[in-house]
């Protein structure tokens, strides 16, 4: 029996998206939901594998116009390194929510 190997090839991605109408704001709002942690406005960190990055990808493309809209999808790298401790922040404070998988 060949054995696999058990990695994480999870990576943390910071989507970002800037939607004129609300309807398509809301439907983008609520797909970046399902994929992540809301973090601001118009702002989420998602841990995505490659796979469920392109299916995010290909669900976006069908909701905003081309034209019109922007998701800025922004690869911060790996899932288990501890990346928040290059993180800056002003005013209010932000901590990452505690993730868990459920298998």
């Amino acid at each position: 029996m060949a054995r696999r190997a058990l990695t994480n090839n999870r990576r943390i991605f910071l989507c970002s998206y800037d939607v004129a109408e609300d309807k398509r704001r809301t439907k983008l709002f609520e797909l970046l939901k399902d994929h992540g942690e809301h973090v601001q406005y118009s702002v989420f960190l998602c841990s995505l594998t490659a796979t469920e990055v392109k299916r995010l990808s290909t669900c976006a493309t069908e909701i905003i116009h081309q034209q019109e809209d922007q998701l800025l999808v922004i690869d911060i790298g790996p899932d288990e390194v501890d990346w928040t401790s290059s993180l800056s922040c002003l005013g209010k404070s932000w901590s990452p929510s505690v993730r868990s998988q459920i298998i």
